[in-house]
């Protein structure tokens, strides 16, 4: 019997407490780790991102199963959670390190995530351009134990921010039941 193939995705949609959830608890989805990713210092801390001043994004790195959940599959519901035409950062959190982009593995992941923001662009579903990048992957630091899976560790504050910072409006006026 053969061992399951597990790929890698990383995706920065802002702040990465939001982004965990949405991906956490699908069939196929062995991991979802908070970290940092697509800058210059190793084991960067959360507050040395925070202070933009070492190039890194607060991202999410996913180990999945690609014959369970595909690669494509996880495109579209990561577009599902950010404003891909926010320059800026994402809803309540500004910065570089909060600014949205897809890290791909290898050429295949590439191509697929250059089509998958190319179809969103098309669908005319924002008026303003698609931002968000698509990046090689690079060093993926995980962040402090505090915040992986904060979602569950704090509930309460975790959907006070979800809430307050925008997001849940955002992604239910452009996705409402299709999220």
């Amino acid at each position: 019997m053969s061992e399951k193939r597990f790929e890698k995705a990383a995706f920065a949609g802002g702040c990465f407490w939001c982004m965990v959830k949405p991906f956490d608890e699908h069939p196929g989805i062995k991991e979802v780790i908070s970290g940092y990713t697509g800058g210059n210092v190793k084991n960067p801390t959360y507050q040395e991102v925070c202070s933009e001043t070492t190039g890194h994004y607060e991202a999410v790195q996913i180990t999945f199963d690609p014959d369970v959940f595909p690669y494509e599959k996880l495109l579209e519901l990561y577009w599902q959670q950010i404003d891909p035409t926010d320059e800026g950062g994402q809803f309540y959190d500004r910065g570089q390190s909060y600014q949205t982009a897809i890290f791909y593995h290898n050429e295949k992941q590439k191509q697929s995530a250059e089509e998958s923001k190319q179809k969103l662009e098309e669908t005319g579903l924002f008026t303003k351009p698609i931002v968000t990048k698509v990046l090689p992957a690079s060093d993926f630091y995980p962040a402090e134990d505090y915040h992986q899976h904060y979602y569950k560790k704090n509930p309460e504050r975790y959907n006070a921010y979800h809430t307050g910072s925008g997001r849940k409006a955002f992604i239910n006026k452009h996705w409402g039941e299709r999220s």
